[in-house]
């Protein structure tokens, strides 16, 4: 599925290689303004797998010094979103329905996320409307992971303007 975000991160990929991440990142973060408040940053970004990494500064930290619990919603969330945009069609609307986090233990220093999307999940995309289980790992500076995370993201078609 070639959409009007994918078309644009295509566009970003062909500059020098150094530059991705500052674009896309910056890209994101002009859609998604908490992303930018935590400093969210795209680290990698391809057709099915997207990774994006969370310094543990001030700005995001808990109580105990590690990432905040929503902080760490956050990077589930786009990371899982991201990956599901890029291949949903102009015509849809994502929405996320839920998303289910178990925290195991306290996080510690930064964290990577890695969402991924299957084939099999790409095709459901040309239903009219749906719902999908989007695959996210988030380890953190001790190579652990430190929550499990599922985000149900759905579909909609876009309505006509009047």
């Amino acid at each position: 599925m070639v959409n009007r975000f994918s078309r644009v991160v295509k566009s970003i990929k062909k500059l020098p290689k150094v530059s991705h991440s500052f674009f896309l990142t910056k890209l994101f973060c002009s859609q998604v303004k908490y992303a930018r408040t935590s400093k969210v940053t795209i680290v990698e970004i391809e057709q099915q797998q997207v990774k994006l990494l969370m310094v543990n500064r001030k700005r995001v930290q808990n109580h105990i010094g590690g990432v905040h619990a929503i902080a760490a919603a956050l990077l589930a969330e786009s990371a899982t979103g991201i990956v599901f945009g890029l291949n949903l069609p102009d015509s849809c609307l994502p929405l996320l329905k839920s998303m289910t986090i178990n925290y195991q233990r306290r996080m510690q220093g930064d964290l990577t996320a890695v969402a991924t999307i299957s084939d099999e999940q790409i095709a459901l995309l040309t239903q009219e409307k749906g719902n999908m289980v989007i695959t996210v790992t988030i380890i953190d500076e001790s190579g652990e992971q430190p929550i499990e995370c599922q985000m149900t993201w759905a579909w909609i078609t876009k309505r006509a303007k009047k």
